[in-house]
Protein backbone atom coordinates (compact mmCIF):
# COMPACT_ATOMS: atom_id res chain seq x y z
CA UNK A 1 0.00 0.00 0.00
CA UNK A 2 1.38 3.43 -0.96
CA UNK A 3 2.26 5.96 1.68
CA UNK A 4 -0.41 8.59 2.22
CA UNK A 5 0.87 12.15 1.86
CA UNK A 6 -0.76 14.72 4.13
CA UNK A 7 -0.42 18.44 3.44
CA UNK A 8 1.62 19.87 6.31
CA UNK A 9 1.87 23.39 4.86
CA UNK A 10 -1.51 24.67 5.98
CA UNK A 11 -1.53 27.86 8.03
CA UNK A 12 -2.34 26.77 11.61
CA UNK A 13 -5.08 29.39 11.78
CA UNK A 14 -6.77 27.82 8.72
CA UNK A 15 -5.93 24.17 9.33
CA UNK A 16 -9.35 23.26 10.77
CA UNK A 17 -11.51 25.23 8.33
CA UNK A 18 -12.60 22.10 6.40
CA UNK A 19 -13.14 20.11 9.61
CA UNK A 20 -15.39 22.37 11.64
CA UNK A 21 -18.49 20.16 11.44
CA UNK A 22 -16.60 17.04 12.55
CA UNK A 23 -14.90 19.03 15.32
CA UNK A 24 -18.22 20.33 16.66
CA UNK A 25 -19.86 16.89 16.68
CA UNK A 26 -17.04 14.56 17.59
CA UNK A 27 -14.31 16.12 19.71
CA UNK A 28 -14.19 15.15 23.40
CA UNK A 29 -14.78 17.63 26.19
CA UNK A 30 -12.81 17.72 29.44
CA UNK A 31 -13.63 16.20 32.85
CA UNK A 32 -15.31 18.32 35.52
CA UNK A 33 -12.42 17.35 37.78
CA UNK A 34 -10.35 19.92 35.87
CA UNK A 35 -12.59 22.75 37.11
CA UNK A 36 -12.66 21.28 40.62
CA UNK A 37 -8.85 21.37 40.63
CA UNK A 38 -8.78 25.03 39.58
CA UNK A 39 -11.34 25.93 42.24
CA UNK A 40 -9.25 24.24 44.95
CA UNK A 41 -5.77 25.33 43.92
CA UNK A 42 -6.13 28.44 41.77
CA UNK A 43 -9.08 30.25 43.37
CA UNK A 44 -11.36 29.84 40.36
CA UNK A 45 -14.84 31.08 41.18
CA UNK A 46 -18.05 32.39 39.68
CA UNK A 47 -17.48 35.71 37.98
CA UNK A 48 -13.84 35.02 37.13
CA UNK A 49 -12.78 36.47 33.76
CA UNK A 50 -11.28 33.84 31.45
CA UNK A 51 -9.40 34.35 28.19
CA UNK A 52 -9.78 31.02 26.38
CA UNK A 53 -7.12 31.12 23.64
CA UNK A 54 -7.74 29.02 20.55
CA UNK A 55 -11.30 28.69 21.81
CA UNK A 56 -12.41 26.85 18.69
CA UNK A 57 -15.94 25.51 18.99
CA UNK A 58 -16.14 26.30 22.72
CA UNK A 59 -15.67 22.92 24.43
CA UNK A 60 -13.44 24.23 27.21
CA UNK A 61 -15.25 27.57 27.41
CA UNK A 62 -18.52 25.74 28.05
CA UNK A 63 -17.15 24.23 31.28
CA UNK A 64 -16.09 27.62 32.66
CA UNK A 65 -19.43 29.15 31.71
CA UNK A 66 -21.21 26.39 33.62
CA UNK A 67 -19.29 27.52 36.73
CA UNK A 68 -20.46 31.12 36.32
CA UNK A 69 -17.31 32.53 34.72
CA UNK A 70 -17.10 35.28 32.10
CA UNK A 71 -15.32 33.82 29.05
CA UNK A 72 -13.62 35.70 26.22
CA UNK A 73 -13.17 33.10 23.48
CA UNK A 74 -10.17 34.18 21.39
CA UNK A 75 -10.05 32.37 18.04
CA UNK A 76 -8.26 33.27 14.77
CA UNK A 77 -10.13 30.87 12.46
CA UNK A 78 -13.41 32.43 11.25
CA UNK A 79 -15.20 29.11 10.66
CA UNK A 80 -14.28 27.79 14.09
CA UNK A 81 -15.19 31.11 15.70
CA UNK A 82 -18.61 31.07 14.04
CA UNK A 83 -19.18 27.48 15.22
CA UNK A 84 -18.29 28.50 18.77
CA UNK A 85 -20.75 31.38 18.62
CA UNK A 86 -23.52 29.01 17.52
CA UNK A 87 -22.65 26.43 20.17
CA UNK A 88 -22.65 29.01 22.97
CA UNK A 89 -25.36 31.31 21.60
CA UNK A 90 -27.47 30.95 24.75
CA UNK A 91 -24.59 32.00 27.03
CA UNK A 92 -24.66 35.77 27.75
CA UNK A 93 -21.29 35.52 29.54
CA UNK A 94 -19.52 34.29 26.40
CA UNK A 95 -17.77 36.89 24.25
CA UNK A 96 -16.28 35.84 20.92
CA UNK A 97 -13.04 37.62 20.03
CA UNK A 98 -11.16 37.60 16.73
CA UNK A 99 -7.55 37.27 17.81
CA UNK A 100 -4.68 34.92 18.46
CA UNK A 101 -2.33 33.98 21.29
CA UNK A 102 0.24 36.57 20.29
CA UNK A 103 -2.31 39.39 19.89
CA UNK A 104 -5.57 38.67 21.72
CA UNK A 105 -7.15 42.10 21.38
CA UNK A 106 -8.04 42.04 25.10
CA UNK A 107 -7.28 44.82 27.53
CA UNK A 108 -4.29 44.91 29.85
CA UNK A 109 -4.82 43.23 33.24
CA UNK A 110 -8.35 42.21 32.20
CA UNK A 111 -8.55 38.49 33.08
CA UNK A 112 -7.78 36.18 36.00
CA UNK A 113 -7.14 33.10 33.84
CA UNK A 114 -5.69 32.41 30.40
CA UNK A 115 -6.62 28.92 29.22
CA UNK A 116 -5.82 26.82 26.16
CA UNK A 117 -7.36 23.43 25.34
CA UNK A 118 -5.57 21.45 22.62
CA UNK A 119 -4.05 24.71 21.35
CA UNK A 120 -0.77 25.70 23.02
CA UNK A 121 1.35 23.79 20.48
CA UNK A 122 0.17 26.22 17.76
CA UNK A 123 1.40 29.31 19.67
CA UNK A 124 4.60 31.26 19.11
CA UNK A 125 5.86 30.91 22.70
CA UNK A 126 7.76 34.14 23.38
CA UNK A 127 5.22 36.67 22.04
CA UNK A 128 2.36 34.58 23.44
CA UNK A 129 3.94 34.61 26.90
CA UNK A 130 4.39 38.38 26.73
CA UNK A 131 0.75 38.79 25.65
CA UNK A 132 -0.53 36.55 28.42
CA UNK A 133 1.42 38.50 31.03
CA UNK A 134 -0.07 41.70 29.60
CA UNK A 135 -3.71 40.61 29.80
CA UNK A 136 -3.48 38.76 33.14
CA UNK A 137 -4.25 40.50 36.40
CA UNK A 138 -1.66 40.35 39.15
CA UNK A 139 -1.51 36.76 40.38
CA UNK A 140 -3.39 35.46 37.33
CA UNK A 141 -3.02 31.92 36.06
CA UNK A 142 -2.21 30.24 32.75
CA UNK A 143 -3.83 26.80 32.35
CA UNK A 144 -2.84 24.50 29.46
CA UNK A 145 -4.94 21.38 28.84
CA UNK A 146 -4.70 18.42 26.47
CA UNK A 147 -6.68 15.25 25.91
CA UNK A 148 -4.19 12.57 24.85
CA UNK A 149 -5.37 9.16 23.66
CA UNK A 150 -4.44 6.34 26.01
CA UNK A 151 -2.22 3.61 24.62
CA UNK A 152 -3.94 0.29 25.37
CA UNK A 153 -4.42 -3.03 23.60
CA UNK A 154 -7.45 -3.95 21.52
CA UNK A 155 -9.57 -1.17 20.01
CA UNK A 156 -7.30 1.67 21.16
CA UNK A 157 -4.20 0.01 19.65
CA UNK A 158 -5.91 -0.58 16.30
CA UNK A 159 -7.36 2.94 16.26
CA UNK A 160 -3.84 4.28 16.85
CA UNK A 161 -2.53 2.20 13.94
CA UNK A 162 -5.09 3.84 11.64
CA UNK A 163 -3.99 7.29 12.79
CA UNK A 164 -0.33 6.46 12.24
CA UNK A 165 -1.13 5.20 8.75
CA UNK A 166 -3.44 7.95 7.51
CA UNK A 167 -3.16 10.93 9.87
CA UNK A 168 0.33 10.78 11.39
CA UNK A 169 0.77 13.02 14.40
CA UNK A 170 2.97 13.19 17.46
CA UNK A 171 2.13 14.06 21.02
CA UNK A 172 1.34 17.74 21.38
CA UNK A 173 2.78 17.79 24.88
CA UNK A 174 6.39 18.99 24.99
CA UNK A 175 7.31 19.09 28.70
CA UNK A 176 10.44 21.17 28.13
CA UNK A 177 8.64 23.80 26.05
CA UNK A 178 5.81 23.94 28.59
CA UNK A 179 8.27 24.31 31.49
CA UNK A 180 10.06 27.18 29.74
CA UNK A 181 6.76 28.88 29.00
CA UNK A 182 5.22 28.52 32.46
CA UNK A 183 8.40 29.40 34.35
CA UNK A 184 9.13 29.02 38.06
CA UNK A 185 5.50 29.54 39.09
CA UNK A 186 4.36 26.25 37.56
CA UNK A 187 2.61 23.71 39.78
CA UNK A 188 3.12 19.97 39.24
CA UNK A 189 1.24 18.61 36.22
CA UNK A 190 -1.98 16.71 36.91
CA UNK A 191 -3.62 13.90 34.92
CA UNK A 192 -7.31 12.94 34.90
CA UNK A 193 -9.13 10.00 33.31
CA UNK A 194 -11.43 10.92 30.45
CA UNK A 195 -13.40 8.99 27.84
CA UNK A 196 -15.69 9.41 24.88
CA UNK A 197 -18.36 7.01 23.64
CA UNK A 198 -19.13 7.18 19.93
CA UNK A 199 -21.45 5.53 17.44
CA UNK A 200 -20.28 4.64 13.93
CA UNK A 201 -20.77 8.15 12.53
CA UNK A 202 -19.18 9.68 15.60
CA UNK A 203 -16.05 7.54 15.24
CA UNK A 204 -15.77 8.60 11.60
CA UNK A 205 -16.09 12.24 12.59
CA UNK A 206 -13.64 11.96 15.48
CA UNK A 207 -10.90 10.70 13.21
CA UNK A 208 -11.67 13.14 10.41
CA UNK A 209 -11.58 16.07 12.87
CA UNK A 210 -7.82 15.60 13.15
CA UNK A 211 -5.91 18.38 11.43
CA UNK A 212 -3.62 15.78 9.84
CA UNK A 213 -6.33 13.48 8.45
CA UNK A 214 -6.77 13.33 4.64
CA UNK A 215 -8.99 16.09 3.33
CA UNK A 216 -12.69 15.15 3.12
CA UNK A 217 -13.78 13.96 -0.33
CA UNK A 218 -10.39 12.53 -1.35
CA UNK A 219 -9.63 8.91 -2.21
CA UNK A 220 -7.44 8.67 0.88
CA UNK A 221 -10.32 9.88 3.04
CA UNK A 222 -12.68 7.26 1.57
CA UNK A 223 -10.11 4.52 2.18
CA UNK A 224 -9.63 5.64 5.78
CA UNK A 225 -13.36 5.76 6.48
CA UNK A 226 -13.85 2.25 5.12
CA UNK A 227 -11.25 0.96 7.59
CA UNK A 228 -12.83 2.98 10.41
CA UNK A 229 -16.18 1.31 9.68
CA UNK A 230 -14.56 -2.14 9.77
CA UNK A 231 -12.86 -1.33 13.08
CA UNK A 232 -16.13 -0.11 14.58
CA UNK A 233 -17.97 -3.26 13.46
CA UNK A 234 -15.48 -5.49 15.28
CA UNK A 235 -15.32 -3.57 18.56
CA UNK A 236 -18.78 -2.04 19.04
CA UNK A 237 -20.70 -2.87 22.18
CA UNK A 238 -24.39 -1.92 22.21
CA UNK A 239 -23.71 0.25 19.16
CA UNK A 240 -20.82 2.22 20.68
CA UNK A 241 -17.04 2.20 21.04
CA UNK A 242 -15.10 3.99 23.78
CA UNK A 243 -12.01 6.14 23.21
CA UNK A 244 -9.94 6.49 26.37
CA UNK A 245 -7.98 9.66 27.13
CA UNK A 246 -5.60 11.05 29.69
CA UNK A 247 -6.41 14.73 30.33
CA UNK A 248 -3.17 16.55 31.19
CA UNK A 249 -3.29 19.89 33.02
CA UNK A 250 -0.42 22.35 33.37
CA UNK A 251 -0.80 25.62 35.30
CA UNK A 252 1.30 28.53 36.47
CA UNK A 253 0.78 31.88 38.16
CA UNK A 254 2.15 33.85 35.22
CA UNK A 255 0.36 37.14 35.81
Amino acid sequence: MDTIIVDMTLDPTRRFSSRVDAYVRCRPSYPDALLDLLERECNLGAGAAIADIGCGTGLLAQLFLARGCEVHGVEPNPEMREAGCRFLAAEPRFHSVEGRAEATGLGAASVEFVTAGQAFHWFDPEPARAEFRRILKLGGWVVLVWNERRMESGFMAEYETLIERYAPEKSRIDPEAIARFLGVGALPAVRFDNQQQLDAEGLRGRLMSSSYAPQPGTAESAELLAQVDELFARYRRQGLVTILYDTHVFRSRLG
